[in-house]
């Protein structure tokens, strides 16, 4: 049996989340994200308490998109999923910035190379988006979860979109961005965080070790577009029990390689 370590980290209705929008639009679209947040779907009971709308407002919600094909109902079960129109514009959006059928071969050869997961996000405001998973081919692997959140401060692909950032969208992260300890070795100290992050541009790399999750280190690096801004990042993650850091640190070249092969492949308006 295939054994695999999480990398990412679901959200819940429990977790420090900003206020539920007040307009309908704002509404529907908190209601397909907590779907999104739920594979399994959820109740409509089960909804209106995670949003924190009325049952009535929730059901109204719903019926529009699950009419427009943007969430499917399940009579006998009772449950509501996102539907396939929510899959269609996502796969939309995939082919037109080339991921699935450019990036996803280069990172296949990546981890057959480096014989670890490779992962692949985006940053999307004080978080980065997981665009694409590549299992390594061992038996414990690192496992992604394209389409969720992950914090940017204590992974590696977090630290170089930080760096590589538009000089004030790197700025206001340095100084802003929360610095929550989620792992043993996450960087809490903000003085320190300003340092790594210098440090990652100045190398071009950066290095997690144990600070996202306990037993797992990451190695990531930018992919930049011409004007030398991070606009995606791609790392090889590994159990740390398997990866010591200077075997880690081996893996750069091949690494580079692909993310300099990414940049030129991707359509310019990927990048």
């Amino acid at each position: 049996m295939r054994e695999t370590v999480c990398e990412t980290g679901g959200m819940s209705a429990s977790d420090h989340s900003p206020a539920p929008p007040s307009d309908m639009v704002g509404k529907a679209l908190h209601v397909l994200t907590l779907l999104g947040e739920q594979p399994g779907g959820c109740t409509l009971s089960e909804l209106s308490r995670a949003s924190g709308f009325p049952t009535s407002t929730c059901y109204r919600l719903l019926k529009s998109l699950t009419r427009d094909g943007f969430v499917a109902f399940d009579a006998r079960s009772k449950h509501y999923t996102l539907g396939l129109r929510v899959y269609q514009l996502g796969q939309r959006v995939s082919h037109a910035h080339g991921f699935a059928g450019v990036a996803l071969p280069v990172m296949r050869r990546l981890a057959d190379t480096c014989r670890e997961a490779v992962l692949m996000s985006v940053l999307d405001g004080d978080k980065q988006l997981y665009i694409h998973h590549v299992e390594g081919p061992q038996q414990v692997s690192v496992r992604g979860e394209p389409g969720k959140h992950g914090p940017v401060h204590c992974t590696s692909m977090g630290k170089v979109l930080i760096a590589y950032a538009p000089p004030e969208v790197r700025e206001a992260l340095v100084e802003n961005v929360e610095l929550t300890a989620l792992g043993p070795n996450a960087i809490t100290d903000r003085a320190a965080f300003r340092a790594e992050i210098e440090a990652v541009r100045a190398q071009g790399h950066a290095v997690a070790d144990e600070e996202h999750e306990p037993g797992i280190r990451a190695l990531g690096v930018p992919i930049t577009g011409p004007d030398g801004i991070a606009h995606a990042a791609l790392s090889v993650a590994a159990p740390a029990f398997r990866m010591p850091l200077d075997e880690l640190l081996a893996l750069r070249p091949a690494l580079t390689s692909a993310a300099q092969e990414l940049a030129v492949l991707l359509p310019t308006r990927a990048l």
